[in-house]
């Protein structure tokens, strides 16, 4: 199924925007060239799932300033996608939407937050999904839509992520996935695809892929099925790790039959350190980029968890030499050679959603879908209201003011964003501001030849979706029915 990304008549002043892309069987493809098109990613979600808070009026992409600096110093590694999680319908984006948009980087947006009545819960899923959490994720859409580099919309963030959430969840996810759709269909001017995160616990993710690509009898326009897949995944992990033993050829080897684009939503262990970025020699090589579209790096900036690869004070960012040691590996690609790849263009039936297709013992092959809840159907087919609304705007001075310090610790000077030419995406080199080098490339003596753990247990789920029970429960009942 082909999804054309239209730009949109933003406004009298002429602005250079990104390329539209569009969704061609199993991978994105540049109109224009032809070429198919690899995400080149980082996971933006400054303050991780607590920075999130709407009563503040500031999200990740809600400070210019903040995203002069991220975008320049982007640019300069070759980023050309970022995903945010956490994002707040009702304020304005557009000078953050235009920078990355000037930047050459496309957004990948995620419809669902931490927040009570944000996302659908991983326990007990009908407790969440009624029509005030789908005006929510309506309204995330509706502020986003007419970006035109908003690349595509995440219905959903390792809600599934292991068998006793696998037992309740699927139809559910389901279903908003198809509320979504039909939503963007009715609504929306253009159309952008729709896609689930999912977490790589081998026991729930060949589930997960075939209930999420199926369709209803066959027909690749069923709308409850997802357009695109995308995994979590943290299983190549330290210098000795390779293709084969970081399982990444085992992934490469069954979503070779995938109906729809497969990409990282998220990669890079960070056990041990440091880390070598190796996996991504193996992402863009010849083995993986005819199966897979790339992958988003996770993420920008250091938390708790210790997998940033800036650290931010106050107004102040330093480079971690994570950072450094991923532009110095994305920099020996060859990214011309890269984004003019040919697009498979096969043209692959979607597996038919039937009980047999299912496998695991206790994941739900049921494929009856619940309706929309009370209320939710009307703001389908009319329209939210208010409705968030965004635009491209031109920036006046693409100059970083912001501090930014290497990680030696010397202030930089000169960062600024190089806006591209119309119709140009970003990659490493567009960009040559210096920016420092890693203090040091010594690999550590553990091997971290480690399958299946990487992830450490502590990485904060910016997208928040699996609530606890006890929250769902104590919604208001009076927000259940506001709708209704």
């Amino acid at each position: 199924m082909l999804f054309k990304s239209l730009l949109l008549a933003l406004c009298a002043t002429a602005v250079n925007a990104v390329p539209s892309l569009q969704v061609n069987g199993t991978d994105f493809v540049n109109p224009d060239t032809g070429k198919k098109f690899q995400i080149v990613g980082i996971a933006y979600q400054p303050g991780g799932s607590a920075g999130y808070d709407p009563k503040t009026g500031k999200d990740p992409l809600s400070h210019a300033d903040t995203c002069l600096r991220d975008a320049a110093l982007m640019q300069v590694m070759g980023v050309n996608t970022i995903r945010v999680y956490n994002l707040d319908p009702d304020i304005n984006h557009d000078d953050c939407a235009s920078i990355f948009n000037a930047a050459g980087i496309y957004m990948i947006i995620d419809v669902n937050s931490p927040l009570v009545g944000e996302a659908i819960t991983s326990y007990e899923p009908w407790t969440s999904y009624y029509a005030k959490y789908l005006n929510h994720t309506f309204a995330v859409v509706e502020a986003f839509s007419s970006y035109p580099n908003t690349l595509l919309f995440f219905s959903g963030n390792e809600v599934i992520n292991d068998l006793p959430s696998a037992k309740d969840v699927p139809p559910y996810l389901r279903a908003v996935t198809r509320d979504i759709k039909n939503y963007i269909k009715n609504n929306i001017k253009r159309t952008i695809p729709v896609g689930y995160s999912a977490a790589d616990v081998r026991e729930v993710l060949w589930d997960t892929w075939n209930y999420m690509q199926c369709a209803e009898n066959g027909k690749s326009n069923d709308m409850s099925r997802a357009d695109i897949f995308a995994l979590n995944s943290y299983s190549w992990c330290g210098p000795k790790a390779t293709y084969e033993s970081s399982t990444f050829k085992d992934l490469t080897d069954k979503f070779k039959d995938t109906s729809v684009p497969v990409f990282f939503s998220e990669y890079g262990c960070n056990k041990p350190q440091p880390r070598l970025w190796n996996e991504t020699l193996a992402i863009y090589g010849d083995k993986m980029a005819p199966v897979f579209s790339g992958g988003v790096v996770y993420q920008w900036t250091q938390e708790d968890n210790n997998y940033g690869l800036v650290e931010i004070k106050d107004d102040t960012l330093t480079i971690m030499d994570d950072y450094n040691r991923l532009k110095a590996r994305w920099a020996g690609l060859q990214w011309k050679t890269i984004q003019a790849q040919d697009p498979s263009n096969k043209k692959v039936s979607p597996p038919e959603c039937e009980s047999n297709l299912i496998l695991e013992k206790g994941f739900d092959n049921n494929f009856t879908l619940p309706v929309p809840p009370p209320g939710a159907q009307k703001l389908i087919d009319d329209g939210i209201k208010p409705k968030p609304s965004g635009k491209i705007v031109k920036i006046s001075d693409y100059n970083v003011k912001l501090t930014v310090k290497d990680a030696s610790g010397k202030t930089l000077s000169g960062l600024k964003v190089v806006p591209l030419k119309d119709d140009e995406f970003n990659w490493s080199g567009k960009n040559e501001a210096e920016t420092g080098n890693a203090s040091s490339d010594n690999s550590t003596n553990s091997s971290g030849d480690n399958g299946k753990g990487g992830k450490s247990g502590d990485k904060d789920n910016a997208a928040g979706l699996t609530l606890p029970m006890t929250w769902a429960v104590a919604l208001p009942l009076a927000a259940m029915m506001m709708f209704a």
